[in-house]
């Protein structure tokens, strides 16, 4: 696994989503000095190796492995990687989590569920059409121009097996009562209207999670509302 480290102070680790690298935080990351930013390229996405996939659980299990290697610092990470930061919290002494936009719901899974239908003899040639989507989407979207440039790093077995993986979580509704369970102070970051589905909102006030609606934003929080989000960051890890 390739990882940047930038900065020096209190350590926050970047996480980033399913077929993103670490780069898509550099723009937060530089509006957030004081702070020692640690940001992974996950295996199989970004500079890291193409080994063979595994699932989402067992990617946790390594993640916290590693971070209880150092003293506990905290995890913030986007999409999937919110999913993991939950993951990781549940397995390893963290100081606290930042779920920006990760799964709650089968109503979050737009890229994932269309990733989980590609075929498993050409899954290079699934991951280039929704790569090709997404450039159509993109022009609407600026955010997804990112997401996009990402992609081409991607490894088509990681991306499938993850996505398999956030389909399946996401139809048990169980992620929003496991982050209100974790011992360590958690913070759910949503973009309104267009990131998670009026559902998942639902479950995390069913299950008291503290959560923050950025708007107006999508999925790509950070960068729709890039001073309002690294602004609740600061707080969030200084109240810490």
């Amino acid at each position: 696994m390739t990882v940047r480290r930038i900065g020096d102070g209190p350590e926050l680790v970047w996480i980033h989503g399913l077929g993103e690298a670490s780069t898509c935080f550099d723009a937060v990351v530089a509006a957030l000095p004081g702070f020692r930013h640690v940001l992974p390229d996950l295996p199989g996405y970004g500079r890291s190796a193409w080994r063979p996939a595994t699932g989402l659980d067992e990617q946790a299990s390594a993640l916290a492995a590693w971070l209880g290697e150092r003293p506990p610092a905290f995890v913030i990470g986007h999409s999937m990687g919110g999913v993991l930061a939950t993951l990781i919290a549940e397995r390893a002494p963290v100081r606290g989590i930042v779920n920006i936009e990760g799964n709650l719901s089968p109503g979050d899974c737009t890229f994932s569920l269309r990733a989980a239908a590609w075929p498993k003899h050409d899954l290079a040639r699934g991951l280039a059409e929704l790569r090709a989507w997404v450039f159509e989407q993109a022009i609407a979207q600026p955010a997804l121009r990112g997401y996009h440039a990402a992609m081409a790093f991607a490894s088509p077995e990681h991306f499938h097996r993850h996505a398999l993986d956030l389909v399946a979580m996401s139809a048990r509704e169980d992620l929003a009562p496991r982050v209100a369970a974790l011992a360590v102070p958690a913070l759910y970051v949503a973009g309104v209207p267009d990131g998670i589905c009026a559902r998942s909102r639902e479950l995390l006030d069913v299950h008291r999670v503290r959560w923050l609606a950025l708007e107006p934003a999508g999925h790509w929080v950070y960068v729709d509302q890039p001073a309002p989000f690294t602004a609740a960051v600061a707080r969030f890890v200084r109240a810490g």
